[in-house]
């Protein structure tokens, strides 16, 4: 199964959380890039599987294998291809669950969709598996954005509830891991050095672009731009981003508008929050129903999984909202230094 993203830039990722590997493709990207090699490793690391206690056991190398579109480490401007390796899979964990759809989890859909001969295990092509190859494609746009003095950055900003200290949002995961269930959390996103007038109206919003993009990072369930859904409890007076000049720069004086007017980039920095769910995948029993039988049965999920999503996926967020931005640049035909 493949998924595409892009008008101009086009990414495609395809591959199963438990078959041989995952693979992504890139066309559009300029020649003359050189892949920093290191960078790339440690920003693949970042998201990466069975780094610490806070994440799932599984353990994966993630490093890319580039199969084209990529010479002597640098980009050829033809289409580009990496491939990484699933090297620590046990399907086997997953052997319950072949007519027991888990709860908040694709695979009830997914059966409706694809029929009972789909391979599920892990998540298949919904798992978050699949952000690894979205990362390689997100760590080209992020160097080259970089190179033209725009910078991507995400974080977490809450978890389960809890904001603003990095060890307390942590705990707050220790304690949903110890009693066998799981935490949600909010990541936020900030592009700086981005130039006004990128994007569109309508269907051509930076908003748009880069939601979509987002939402292709499976957990999301929300995004906001800016003051975001606080702007609804605001009057105009309030929301409103007065304007002024500084240093000869037009800008405004605070930044509700998330860097975003119309659709159109302000030049202010462009600002956005992704919520995410809960790993549906816990230890505690939940209800189901067997598809074969048409009964009511319980369920408890083996394997290895995440308490909680949110700390290893910063680099998702910035990949998807990377590529997005990459894109729209590009669609705008903006020309961007490799070097």
């Amino acid at each position: 199964m493949k998924s595409s993203f892009g008008q101009t830039l086009r990414v495609t990722v395809w591959g199963e959380s438990h078959a041989p590997s995952v693979g992504v493709a890139v066309s559009g990207f300029p020649a003359g890039y050189r892949v920093d090699k290191d960078a790339l490793a440690a920003f693949m690391s970042r998201r990466a599987p069975g780094r610490d206690a806070f994440s799932t056991a599984r353990r994966e190398d993630d490093i890319p294998e580039f199969t084209s579109g990529v010479e002597n480490g640098v980009t050829t401007g033809g289409e580009i291809k990496a491939e990484i390796v699933n090297r620590d899979v046990r399907s086997s964990d997953y052997d319950n669950l072949k007519n027991v759809p888990r709860p908040s989890h694709a695979d009830y859909a997914a059966r409706v969709k694809y029929g009972d001969g789909y391979n599920m295990a892990g998540g298949g092509p919904f798992s978050g598996r699949m952000t690894a190859p979205l990362c390689v494609a997100g760590a080209l746009a992020i160097g080259l954005l970089s190179k033209n003095g725009i910078t991507v950055h995400a974080e977490p900003v809450e978890i389960g509830g809890v904001s603003g200290d990095p060890d307390a949002m942590k705990e707050a995961i220790a304690k949903a891991k110890a009693d066998g269930d799981s935490v949600g959390g909010i990541v936020g996103c900030r592009v700086d050095g981005l130039p006004a007038g990128i994007g569109g109206p309508l269907f051509d919003g930076m908003e748009g672009l880069i939601a979509s993009a987002v939402f292709a990072i499976p957990a999301v369930k929300g995004i906001e731009f800016g003051a975001g859904f606080a702007s609804s409890r605001m009057r105009g007076s309030e929301n409103n981003d007065p304007f002024t000049v500084k240093d000869g720069k037009i800008i405004t004086a605070k930044n509700d508008h998330g860097g975003i007017l119309g659709g159109i980039t302000s030049g202010m920095p462009l600002v956005f929050r992704a919520a995410f769910k809960p790993t549906p995948s816990i230890a505690k029993e939940q209800d189901s129903v067997d598809l074969s039988t048409g009964e009511n049965v319980k369920l408890t999920v083996r394997g290895r999984h995440d308490p909680c999503v949110v700390l290893r996926a910063a680099p998702a967020v910035e990949s998807a909202c990377a590529i997005a931005v990459l894109d729209a640049l590009f669609t705008d035909g903006r020309i961007l230094k490799t070097e």
